[in-house]
């Protein structure tokens, strides 16, 4: 099961430390008001305010009393998430509190990276952490808000991070399960041949040769309010089925589950603010394995939907077991639908880890989605539904091609297939994202990374009229 996280501020008591934080350009000015030990120990520490430094500032007693940490200058912190919090490792374990406001930063973002750099995997190292560098909540911000979002990150990042071994379909059925009863949601799920009996031929047919028999997963929650459906992507392991990946591109394949961690983390946000609506949680849980039953390259199935999918790629499984349960969601018409998954390695050749693109047909979603993005330093970026690439989806034996020819726009061909599955829902995005951070940064340990909920949270009051 996913690991607890703490994640939250400080109480403001009088041992917390005094912190100011000073942009590169603002040093002297700020050191013009400093007494002169202070200004003699930070300019003998080298201190330039740069992005990522800090120092520590004595008493009489030679204990560090205060800090100064460094934000740089707009130009580097345009290259990083979380400008403080690549200063707080420079600081010493302990409680820390804003002296002055943060300048040319947004508070609870910069208080958001902060709680994030207190997040580390464990599941399977000994001892404890590390030492801790806790922050007083600033004032006037919504500090309830950001550990929220601090722990619904948590949650994403322990999902991507915990291996097949242990996150099978089963396991992230049960980390669905222990959600919904944090919250009071109600949780189904149709498992194994069941799949066939209700009409989920195409995720029955991608996971019935693992171990840990397909599942889809459907959470419910709220009781009024408009109609929001996520769907994830839970390919808890992928080899590649019969068309098996190479060693090295089945290395990360723990994260092809990215998807259902990604909405479950979003729906944490969604259920631990208690936003008037109500929401639908679905998941199709499978591990695309290789056995004497696996599909086959050249087999025809037919979708819930009843739109048949020549398999030239099972490879190419993900968009299967989303597209039937994009197709169950759909008959629901919600207010609005996402998808989330790690669906093509096309989209990180066109925009790399560090954004979520994503499609809608729908300017007011992509408006709201693109500023919301801003605002929560979650980077996301729109790319095409492009028509004139439909028909390199229509094979001509069946209706649908699962892996087109060619390798071109993999990425949107793979969004026009699910697409297909939604005609009755008025509004749909779908987000196609990586959920990894390759190295350290601020706020963003290597490993398991949560990609678009943020921004997704953020844009609900305006895309639902909360």
């Amino acid at each position: 099961m996913p690991q607890d996280h703490a994640l939250t501020f400080s109480p403001d008591t009088p041992e917390a430390r005094a912190l100011h934080v000073v942009e590169a350009h603002g040093l002297a000015a700020w050191l013009e008001d400093q007494d002169d030990a202070t200004r003699a120990w930070v300019q003998a520490s080298g201190f330039t305010a740069a992005l990522g430094q800090a120092v520590m500032l004595p008493g009489a007693d030679g204990a560090p009393v205060a800090a100064v940490a460094g934000v740089g200058s707009a130009q580097k912190r345009a290259r990083v998430r979380f400008a403080l919090a690549a200063a707080v490792s420079s600081l010493a374990p302990g409680d820390y509190r804003l002296a002055s406001d943060l300048p040319g930063l947004n508070a609870e973002v910069e208080s958001l990276g902060w709680l994030l750099t207190g997040y580390s995997y464990r599941r399977y190292r000994g001892g404890e952490g590390g030492p801790t560098r806790r922050l007083v909540a600033p004032a006037g911000i919504d500090a309830v808000r950001v550990e929220t979002l601090a722990q619904a990150e948590a949650l994403t990042r322990d999902l991507v991070n915990t291996p097949a071994a242990d996150m099978g379909p089963q396991e992230l059925e049960q980390a669905a399960r222990a959600l919904g009863q944090t919250f009071g949601a109600s949780v189904s799920c149709i498992t194994g041949d069941d799949l066939l009996e209700q009409n989920f031929p195409m995720i029955h047919a991608v996971g019935r040769a693992a171990a840990q028999a397909p599942r889809l997963i459907d959470m419910r929650w709220g009781d009024s309010g408009p109609t929001l459906t996520l769907v994830g992507k839970g390919v808890c392991f992928d080899t590649g089925g019969l068309n098996l990946k190479p060693g090295g591109s089945m290395g990360l394949m723990k994260k092809d589950m990215g998807g259902a961690a990604n909405v479950l983390g979003l729906a944490h946000m969604i259920m631990a603010s208690d936003l008037k609506l109500r929401l639908r949680v679905l998941i199709p849980a499978v591990e695309n394995s290789v056995s004497s039953n696996s599909f086959r390259p050249q087999d025809i199935l037919t979708s819930r939907k009843g739109l048949s999918v020549e398999i030239n790629n099972t490879d190419a499984e993900g968009r299967l077991v989303l597209a039937d349960a994009l197709a169950l969601a759909d008959e629901e018409k919600p207010d609005l639908l996402i998808s989330m998954a790690t669906l093509t390695g096309a989209a990180r050749v066109a925009v790399g880890p560090d954004l979520a693109p994503f499609f809608t047909d729908d300017e007011g979603v992509a408006s709201a989605l693109q500023g919301a993005a801003t605002r929560m330093a979650d980077p996301v970026w729109r790319l095409p539904f492009w028509e004139p690439y439909e028909t390199m989806i229509e094979p001509g034996i069946a209706d649908l091609d699962n892996a087109p020819k060619g390798g071109m726009a993999g990425s949107i061909t793979a969004a026009l297939f699910l697409r297909r599955f939604v005609e009755d829902s008025p509004r749909y995005a779908h987000f196609d994202i990586y959920s990894w951070q390759p190295s350290g940064a601020p706020g963003r340990s290597k490993g398991g990374l949560g990609q678009g909920p943020r921004a997704i949270f953020d844009a609900l009051p305006t895309l639902l009229n909360l």
